[in-house]
Protein backbone atom coordinates (compact mmCIF):
# COMPACT_ATOMS: atom_id res chain seq x y z
CA UNK A 1 0.00 0.00 0.00
CA UNK A 2 1.27 3.46 -0.90
CA UNK A 3 2.15 6.02 1.74
CA UNK A 4 1.26 8.95 -0.52
CA UNK A 5 -1.94 10.56 0.82
CA UNK A 6 -3.32 11.48 -2.61
CA UNK A 7 -2.70 8.20 -4.46
CA UNK A 8 -5.93 6.28 -5.15
CA UNK A 9 -6.08 2.72 -6.52
CA UNK A 10 -8.72 2.59 -9.26
CA UNK A 11 -8.47 -0.97 -10.66
CA UNK A 12 -11.84 -2.05 -9.17
CA UNK A 13 -13.51 1.19 -10.23
CA UNK A 14 -12.34 0.83 -13.84
CA UNK A 15 -13.68 -2.74 -14.16
CA UNK A 16 -17.29 -1.54 -14.22
CA UNK A 17 -17.92 1.54 -16.36
CA UNK A 18 -20.19 4.25 -14.98
CA UNK A 19 -19.42 3.19 -11.41
CA UNK A 20 -18.27 5.80 -8.92
CA UNK A 21 -17.01 6.32 -5.40
CA UNK A 22 -16.29 9.17 -3.07
CA UNK A 23 -12.80 9.96 -1.76
CA UNK A 24 -11.60 12.49 0.79
CA UNK A 25 -7.81 12.79 0.96
CA UNK A 26 -5.70 15.17 3.00
CA UNK A 27 -1.99 15.85 2.92
CA UNK A 28 0.82 18.33 2.32
CA UNK A 29 1.33 19.87 -1.11
CA UNK A 30 4.89 20.45 -2.24
CA UNK A 31 5.84 23.82 -3.70
CA UNK A 32 2.33 25.25 -3.66
CA UNK A 33 3.42 28.79 -4.32
CA UNK A 34 6.66 30.54 -5.18
CA UNK A 35 9.99 29.20 -4.06
CA UNK A 36 10.05 31.32 -0.91
CA UNK A 37 12.96 29.32 0.48
CA UNK A 38 15.11 30.62 -2.35
CA UNK A 39 13.92 34.19 -1.78
CA UNK A 40 12.04 34.38 -5.07
CA UNK A 41 9.03 36.71 -5.12
CA UNK A 42 8.37 36.92 -1.36
CA UNK A 43 5.23 39.01 -1.91
CA UNK A 44 3.21 36.23 -3.50
CA UNK A 45 0.82 33.95 -1.67
CA UNK A 46 1.81 30.43 -0.58
CA UNK A 47 0.33 27.46 1.23
CA UNK A 48 1.97 27.63 4.68
CA UNK A 49 4.71 25.10 5.29
CA UNK A 50 3.30 22.07 7.06
CA UNK A 51 -0.32 22.88 6.16
CA UNK A 52 -2.50 20.22 4.55
CA UNK A 53 -4.65 20.50 1.46
CA UNK A 54 -7.87 18.52 1.23
CA UNK A 55 -9.33 16.86 -1.83
CA UNK A 56 -13.04 15.91 -1.57
CA UNK A 57 -13.98 14.30 -4.89
CA UNK A 58 -16.09 11.70 -6.61
CA UNK A 59 -14.32 9.36 -9.03
CA UNK A 60 -16.33 7.96 -11.97
CA UNK A 61 -15.10 5.39 -14.43
CA UNK A 62 -15.52 5.93 -18.16
CA UNK A 63 -14.23 4.07 -21.20
CA UNK A 64 -10.44 4.50 -20.99
CA UNK A 65 -10.16 6.47 -17.79
CA UNK A 66 -11.48 8.06 -14.61
CA UNK A 67 -13.26 11.37 -14.19
CA UNK A 68 -12.67 13.31 -10.95
CA UNK A 69 -15.09 16.01 -9.77
CA UNK A 70 -15.40 17.81 -6.45
CA UNK A 71 -13.49 20.37 -4.40
CA UNK A 72 -9.93 21.16 -3.37
CA UNK A 73 -9.34 23.20 -0.20
CA UNK A 74 -6.19 24.66 1.31
CA UNK A 75 -5.12 27.51 3.58
CA UNK A 76 -2.91 30.26 2.17
CA UNK A 77 -0.91 33.18 3.47
CA UNK A 78 0.67 36.20 1.88
CA UNK A 79 1.39 39.90 2.21
CA UNK A 80 -1.12 42.70 1.52
CA UNK A 81 -0.12 44.47 -1.67
CA UNK A 82 -0.94 47.92 -0.26
CA UNK A 83 0.12 47.93 3.40
CA UNK A 84 2.42 44.88 3.65
CA UNK A 85 0.40 43.36 6.52
CA UNK A 86 0.21 39.56 6.77
CA UNK A 87 -2.88 38.12 5.08
CA UNK A 88 -4.40 34.65 5.48
CA UNK A 89 -7.28 32.89 3.85
CA UNK A 90 -8.73 29.60 2.66
CA UNK A 91 -9.16 28.40 -0.90
CA UNK A 92 -12.06 26.22 -1.92
CA UNK A 93 -11.97 25.44 -5.62
CA UNK A 94 -14.26 23.26 -7.73
CA UNK A 95 -12.36 20.72 -9.85
CA UNK A 96 -13.39 18.55 -12.77
CA UNK A 97 -10.54 16.61 -14.37
CA UNK A 98 -9.92 13.43 -16.37
CA UNK A 99 -7.30 10.76 -15.79
CA UNK A 100 -6.42 8.38 -18.63
CA UNK A 101 -3.84 5.67 -19.30
CA UNK A 102 -0.24 6.87 -19.48
CA UNK A 103 0.02 6.36 -23.25
CA UNK A 104 -2.96 8.65 -23.90
CA UNK A 105 -2.08 11.20 -21.21
CA UNK A 106 1.38 11.72 -22.68
CA UNK A 107 -0.18 12.86 -25.96
CA UNK A 108 -2.47 15.47 -24.37
CA UNK A 109 -1.37 18.02 -21.78
CA UNK A 110 -4.86 18.53 -20.34
CA UNK A 111 -5.16 14.97 -19.01
CA UNK A 112 -3.61 13.40 -15.94
CA UNK A 113 -2.06 9.90 -16.15
CA UNK A 114 -3.25 6.61 -14.70
CA UNK A 115 -0.15 4.61 -13.83
CA UNK A 116 -0.29 1.03 -12.55
CA UNK A 117 -4.04 1.36 -11.90
CA UNK A 118 -3.51 4.36 -9.60
CA UNK A 119 -4.30 8.03 -9.94
CA UNK A 120 -2.28 10.64 -8.09
CA UNK A 121 -4.75 13.32 -7.02
CA UNK A 122 -1.79 15.27 -5.61
CA UNK A 123 -0.84 16.49 -9.10
CA UNK A 124 -4.33 17.90 -9.63
CA UNK A 125 -4.47 19.36 -6.10
CA UNK A 126 -1.14 21.16 -6.54
CA UNK A 127 -2.05 22.50 -10.01
CA UNK A 128 -5.41 23.74 -8.75
CA UNK A 129 -3.95 25.48 -5.71
CA UNK A 130 -1.08 27.13 -7.59
CA UNK A 131 -3.47 28.51 -10.21
CA UNK A 132 -5.94 29.85 -7.63
CA UNK A 133 -3.58 31.43 -5.08
CA UNK A 134 -4.16 35.20 -4.92
CA UNK A 135 -1.32 36.89 -6.78
CA UNK A 136 -1.67 40.24 -5.03
CA UNK A 137 -3.90 39.82 -1.95
CA UNK A 138 -5.43 42.61 0.09
CA UNK A 139 -5.90 42.61 3.87
CA UNK A 140 -9.33 44.13 3.22
CA UNK A 141 -11.08 45.69 0.23
CA UNK A 142 -10.79 49.27 1.53
CA UNK A 143 -7.09 49.01 2.48
CA UNK A 144 -5.58 52.51 2.22
CA UNK A 145 -1.99 51.25 2.13
CA UNK A 146 1.20 52.97 3.20
CA UNK A 147 1.99 56.63 2.65
CA UNK A 148 4.51 56.71 -0.21
CA UNK A 149 6.38 59.59 1.46
CA UNK A 150 6.66 58.73 5.16
CA UNK A 151 5.59 55.05 5.28
CA UNK A 152 2.71 55.50 7.75
CA UNK A 153 0.08 52.76 7.59
CA UNK A 154 -2.94 54.83 6.57
CA UNK A 155 -5.30 52.11 7.86
CA UNK A 156 -4.17 52.90 11.42
CA UNK A 157 -3.24 56.62 11.37
CA UNK A 158 -3.65 59.64 9.19
CA UNK A 159 -0.47 60.68 7.52
CA UNK A 160 0.92 64.01 8.78
CA UNK A 161 3.34 64.61 5.94
CA UNK A 162 2.54 66.87 3.03
CA UNK A 163 3.11 65.29 -0.33
CA UNK A 164 5.39 67.35 -2.52
CA UNK A 165 3.59 68.97 -5.42
CA UNK A 166 4.56 67.85 -8.86
CA UNK A 167 5.09 70.96 -11.00
CA UNK A 168 3.89 69.08 -14.08
CA UNK A 169 0.36 69.09 -12.63
CA UNK A 170 0.35 72.68 -11.35
CA UNK A 171 -1.98 73.90 -14.12
CA UNK A 172 -4.65 71.44 -12.95
CA UNK A 173 -4.62 72.99 -9.46
CA UNK A 174 -6.56 75.94 -10.93
CA UNK A 175 -9.39 73.54 -11.80
CA UNK A 176 -9.41 72.19 -8.24
CA UNK A 177 -9.61 75.70 -6.77
CA UNK A 178 -6.07 75.71 -5.35
CA UNK A 179 -3.79 78.74 -5.67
Amino acid sequence: MSTEPFVVHVARLRRSHASSWHEVRRGPVELAGPLHGAGIDPGRSVVPEGADAECDVTLRAFEGGVEVAGFVQAPWEGVCRRCAAPVRGDLKVRVHERYVDVAVAGAEDDLYPIEDDTVDLGLMVRDTIVLELPMAPLCREDCRGLCPHCGTDRNEDECACVAPRDPRWANLDVLRGRP
